[in-house]
């Protein structure tokens, strides 16, 4: 096969749609909440990219905004070789300098699946290897007051079947607009309940209204021995001075990197002492390319990178890389049936809460690639819009 050959010929997205039971929202409108016999509407893409061998790469997610920007580049994509992703990428970063670059994440994953067929191989093969099964740690639904995470008790018990089923650690979503006496008394409930040995973390998602609510949240992390608080400030989780000051103050370690975009600013986070560790996001920091490159980053710092949010893509980067410790399957809570984030989109792929095996632990898919398999009948049923961009 020539490099003619792998010119890149069409690009296409799916935009679908799909109904997940017994969720709502909080108060803001924002968060998703356990609600019995409510309903929320999600939307989702599936891009392909063609070559002219006949090779197809395909991606499942990415938003809404970065695809107007996939809409944008993709006349620069036709008959470019799709296996030059660092041009590709570099190229792109430059373009989109004026936007938040969502756009590069799909294609590159895209580009990275197209790779793996031609080689016959795994995506994870193709970066290096360094495991096949990742430990997973359940990230709950935030808390809600319809009885489901409504309480210090009910996120303490659904702890204990998550680590009954085989889970070695567990991350708590918080309640928005809620007392943080309430907050402070989940964070200990958690700790009594699941014992010594369950790795607990804690993401507020940017919900605390001021720094003595961090505060006092963060000492409660210490007394219950927490692996990490992340982006527990209203700032959006991008302030490295206030971060800094809160890491002066209290012993558990800092996760931000969720809300900043590229190396760069997640570097210069890093540097100035905002963060204990690198944060990246396919979707939000140009594909596996970025992501990896972070990783390496990370690594040069002498920290850790854990990547946010499941997925194919994210698996098989965490099967590449040495400094990094769990996978974020989520969200979960009790209550809530169905598809957790990925829906029924895949034949032989499942984010749900029992798809751990008995030790905690994701594989990395085997297939050429990313290795899933798209459910087209599901998918056809299900799309709102196909739209070929070029």
């Amino acid at each position: 096969m020539t490099s003619r050959d792998l010119r890149i010929r069409r690009i296409t997205v799916r935009n679908y749609r799909y109904t997940h039971p017994n969720l709502g929202y909080d108060y803001n409108g924002f968060n998703e909440v356990f609600q019995r016999g409510g309903t929320v509407q999600r939307t989702g893409h599936v891009l392909t990219i063609e070559t002219e061998s006949g090779i197809t790469g395909e991606y499942v997610g990415g938003s809404a905004v970065g695809y107007v920007q996939v809409a944008m580049v993709a006349p620069y994509l036709i008959s470019r070789s799709a296996l030059e992703r660092e041009r590709i990428w570099n190229d792109l970063k430059r373009a989109l300098r004026k936007t938040d670059r969502f756009g590069i994440g799909p294609i590159d994953n895209a580009l990275w699946d197209i790779a793996g067929k031609v080689y016959d191989a795994p995506v994870a093969e193709l970066l290096g290897g360094y495991r096949t099964r990742i430990p997973a740690y359940a990230s709950t639904y935030h808390g809600d007051d319809n009885g489901g995470l409504d309480s210090p008790e009910a996120f303490a018990d659904f702890a204990v079947v998550c680590r009954e089923m085989g889970f070695p650690a567990f991350k708590m979503h918080g309640w928005g607009a809620g007392p943080i006496s309430r907050e402070v008394a989940t964070v200990r409930a958690l700790r009594d309940a699941v014992g010594p040995d369950m790795d607990l973390m804690l993401d507020p998602a940017c919900e605390y209204n001021t720094f003595v609510d961090a505060l006092r949240v963060g000492r409660a992390c210490d007394e219950a021995n927490f692996l990490w608080l992340e982006d527990p400030f209203k700032d959006g989780g991008q302030s490295a001075f206030a971060h800094r000051k809160l890491r002066e103050l209290i012993r558990t370690p800092i996760m931000l990197g969720e809300h900043v975009r590229g190396m760069e600013l997640h570097v210069d986070q890093a540097i100035a002492g905002g963060t204990d560790f690198i944060r990246p996001d396919s979707d939000y920091d140009g594909g596996i390319t970025g992501v990896m490159k972070l990783a390496h980053a990370a690594e040069g710092l002498g920290l850790d990178c854990e990547i946010h949010a499941p997925g194919p893509a994210h698996r098989h980067c965490i099967a590449a890389i040495r400094n990094t410790n769990y996978y974020e399957l989520g969200l979960v809570g009790p209550g809530i049936d169905g598809p957790s984030l990925h829906c029924p989109i895949f034949t032989d792929y499942s984010d749900d809460l029992d798809a751990i095996d008995a030790e905690g632990c994701v594989p990395v898919p085997t297939g050429a690639g990313l290795g899933v398999t798209i459910n087209w009948d599901w998918l056809d049923a299900n799309t709102t819009e196909t739209v070929v961009l070029a």
